[in-house]
């Protein structure tokens, strides 16, 4: 019963590390201005963090770091995507979390 009980801590805890981390990239993404054109769950001026995570792959990342970073357009229609003020490191970490959002 024990060894369920310290099984069941170490879930509990990886959660809420993992909502704590969530939390994290979310307040990222908003510090840096991503969410005046994105959203988690729908269409804004940009894409929805869902649909670029079910579009793309961990394969992508590098990619998609870069166009954080420098903009980009065409892909998601006419609007395009200005170059954001993020370090290389912020970017990846973006990336990642838009990617887990699949």
């Amino acid at each position: 019963m024990k060894a369920i009980y310290v099984c069941l801590l170490a879930v509990a805890g990886a959660i809420s590390t993992g909502a704590a981390q969530a939390a994290d990239e979310l307040a990222l993404a908003k510090s840096k201005g991503c969410l005046n054109c994105h959203a988690v769950d729908k269409k804004v001026v940009g894409p929805s963090y869902q649909d670029i995570a079910k579009k793309y792959t961990a394969k992508d990342e590098a990619m998609l770091a870069e166009k954080v970073i420098k903009g980009g357009k065409g892909t998601w229609g006419p609007i395009p995507m200005p170059p954001n003020k993020v370090t290389p490191e912020e970017a990846n970490k973006l990336v990642k979390w838009i990617l887990s959002l699949k």
